[in-house]
């Protein structure tokens, strides 16, 4: 864990690193596809949310909800990214929607700083976005 002080505009640079920030969801879609088709299935995706436990931790979704709903959650994430709607997730549509995201999470953070506590590790971008902006930093000092 580190804990980093981190505003709206780190993620933004971050973003707009096209190289940097392309070479991270790709690392990122490429762990995601567990049979290596080069495209994410509803399943994979679902995977990925169930272990990130995006429902719980963004849609409030406890033991109480029904099997019905939960899927209904999970779909509607799926379409969101399935821009084309041909019942997969390519490369550039994964790409897409995690801009959005986390340009929707530099909205979120505004100016202001902010502390905030990550988890290590390749696949956090927020912590990324923190390692872009401070190796930026290194390379400006010296």
């Amino acid at each position: 864990m580190s804990v980093v002080v981190i505003d709206g505009s780190t993620v933004r640079d971050f973003v707009e690193d096209e190289d940097h920030f392309n070479k991270s969801i790709d690392e990122r879609f490429a762990a995601l596809d567990l049979n290596k088709d080069g495209v994410l299935s509803r399943s994979e995706l679902r995977k990925a949310c169930e272990d990130l436990q995006v429902l719980e931790t963004h849609f409030g979704v406890g033991p109480a909800s029904s099997q019905e709903e939960i899927t209904k959650l999970y779909d509607e994430i799926f379409d969101n990214f399935d821009c084309d709607k041909n019942g997969t997730i390519e490369i550039e549509e994964f790409r897409s929607e995690m801009k959005k995201i986390m340009l929707a999470i530099a909205d979120g953070l505004g100016s202001s700083p902010i502390t905030m506590v990550l988890e290590d590790g390749e696949e956090n971008l927020l912590k990324q976005a923190v390692d872009l902006e401070l190796s930026k930093l290194h390379e400006a000092s010296t």
